[in-house]
């Protein structure tokens, strides 16, 4: 796919709050937790209305990592994007619990150019080359987002739950293939390694196209980062948060947005 086209999408996924907005990124594992004798998982990869039913754009794989139980890389197979998804397997050969994350970071910029607006969308290495010296109204934004779903063989394990201390992220406190419906499960948010305090957090269910109400519970971190959901029913889940600062590390960009978003599988009680 073409270049202009990815970004199109990064943008997309980045631009508004995505509790916000009709489109969401999502992964998919087709299971969270198994075991057994070669076990492997495939993994649906979009950005959609309706969560988890792809109908809008696929999700390019350019930035995924996948990491083992112990925290090596593994290898994403059989990738491919088709028009409104792409897919990947990946084959479980360790003990524990697997991390698959796409993250993603670029600049975004509006500005006048004889007298036209203008949007730009790109790396830190190509806007000199591609946003004119001679712009008027210049605004830039830096943006990264973190995507993530956890699979677990066997016993869950904590290695791959380390934070990086890079952007927006997800520490659990309740293991993320360990959530059962009826059961209160506890998180915390870190921006760049530290309690992102006071920052919303919307939980949507899967299955918005089969219903009227989009059934989004929503909650806070409090002052180290925390929050707490009690899971109504089990089911696919995605949660999503989002945060706004000044602290970039492009010198023309004033304001930098970081999201995070995943999906949990909860289990029947």
């Amino acid at each position: 796919m073409k270049t202009s086209l990815k970004w199109a999408a990064l943008a997309l996924a980045l631009s508004l709050p995505l509790s916000a907005q009709a489109h969401r990124m999502w992964m998919l594992p087709s299971a969270t937790v198994l075991s057994g004798a070669d076990p492997w998982v495939t993994v649906d990869a979009a950005i959609s209305n309706d969560l988890f039913y792809f109908e809008h754009f696929p999700l390019q794989l350019h930035n995924l990592t996948v990491t083992a139980p112990d925290g090596t890389p593994a290898k994403a197979e059989n990738q491919s994007t088709g028009r409104y998804r792409s897919t990947f397997d990946v084959h479980l050969t360790q003990t524990g619990t697997y991390k698959m994350a796409v993250v993603n970071a670029g600049l975004f910029a509006s500005y006048k150019e004889d007298g036209k607006n203008k949007r730009w969308r790109g790396t830190p290495e190509k806007f000199a080359q591609e946003v004119p010296a001679t712009a008027q109204d210049l605004r830039v934004t830096q943006s990264n987002s973190r995507l993530e779903t956890f699979v677990t063989v066997g016993k869950p394990t904590e290695t791959v739950l380390r934070p990086t201390g890079q952007g927006l992220e997800l520490a659990p406190i309740t293991h993320p293939n360990d959530l059962f419906a009826k059961e209160e499960a506890s998180f915390r948010l870190l921006l760049d390694g530290k309690p992102a305090a006071g920052v919303d957090v919307s939980i949507v269910p899967g299955g918005i196209r089969y219903r009227d109400q989009l059934h989004e519970i929503k909650t806070r971190t409090d002052a180290d980062g925390k929050f707490t959901v009690t899971w109504p029913e089990a089911g696919m889940y995605w949660i999503e948060a989002e945060t706004r600062d000044d602290k970039t590390s492009f010198s023309q960009a004033k304001e930098r947005r970081s999201t995070y978003a995943a999906t949990f599988e909860v289990l029947p009680e």
